[in-house]
């Protein structure tokens, strides 16, 4: 077996842990405030020690940690509205309508990167938008659970395209450090404030105890370090286009897991479609372009 091969079962691998991250977030029985304080608790705590078994260095400048630190606090509002829109309706729903990021990070980046909006983004908006519309109004009684995944979605956007930034300049897996620490802080100072740590807090079950740490290690800690492993190998190309497979692999699971709960209307499916296949066309343009690019010079 090729190393090309290997890294690309790999990725796979790691795609199909993230569509399970959503079908843990249901089974998990504590809401998501407490849900999200642990996972990210675990997580950094995981990553401090892979940081110093490869003893890199923790030192950045105060500028560049203030900037983690923000993200940090997205990237916990992000986990936040995407495990209660699966709380308050399902995973299909939540993962459905968390693609809808594709489409907000076409209209943010142009703004962060000074370029003008490309048509095809705008086109690709529009049947969006119509998937969207297809979903609210086949599955009414999730409406809340849709408009959280929406926000979840704006918010990973957001976060992604800062990490775009941040990724050029420092390591991986500090970055993940001090945003999932800072995202931990953010959540511990609010839960403090509303005297929320109380004896029930605490009372985790074993059941969630071991879904919790499959989160934290397993679909957080490991599954964003071995994803940057493989993209030494892999092209962006390649690696954007398995990346699309997570909803797939989260709903297919979520009826292997959950059952009946899963089960939509055809309309659903439908309109998840149209969303899902604009994210895998952006991305083939996207690609097919960059490729023209390298081939003129």
């Amino acid at each position: 077996m090729t190393d090309r091969l290997k890294n690309y079962l790999h990725l796979h691998f790691i795609i199909f842990i993230w569509g399970f991250t959503a079908v843990l977030g249901k089974l998990i029985t504590i809401d998501a405030l407490p849900l999200v304080w642990y996972r990210m608790g675990i997580a950094v705590v995981l990553i401090a020690v892979f940081i110093a078994i490869n003893k890199f260095s923790l030192k950045i400048a105060p500028k560049q940690m203030a900037k983690m630190a923000v993200v940090g606090i997205v990237i916990a509002l992000h986990w936040l509205t995407f495990f209660k829109a699966i709380k308050v309706s399902n995973v299909s729903i939540a993962l459905a309508t968390l693609s809808t990021g594709a489409l907000f990070t076409a209209i943010i980046e142009p703004f962060i990167y000074k370029r003008k909006m490309i048509w095809y983004e705008i086109v690709f908006g529009i049947v969006v938008v119509i998937g969207l519309y297809i979903i609210f109004n086949v599955e009414t009684q999730y409406v809340e659970g849709i408009i959280l995944a929406l926000i979840s979605a704006l918010l990973a956007a957001i976060f992604s395209i800062a990490n775009g930034k941040l990724i050029q300049s420092h390591r991986p897996s500090i970055i993940s450090f001090y945003e999932l620490g800072a995202g931990v802080l953010f959540i511990t100072v609010y839960l403090a404030v509303r005297g929320d740590f109380d004896a029930s807090f605490f009372q985790v079950s074993k059941n969630d105890w071991i879904y919790l740490f499959i989160l934290a290690s397993i679909c957080t800690a490991y599954a964003f370090i071995a994803s940057v492993r493989v993209m030494k190998v892999l092209t962006p190309y390649t690696v954007m286009l398995t990346v699309n497979l997570e909803p797939v692999y989260g709903i297919l699971l979520a009826f292997v897991f959950l059952g009946e709960s899963e089960k939509m209307n055809p309309l659903f499916y439908f309109g998840a479609l149209l969303i899902l296949s604009t994210v895998v066309a952006n991305g083939l343009i996207k690609n097919k372009g960059k490729l023209k690019k390298r081939n003129r010079s």
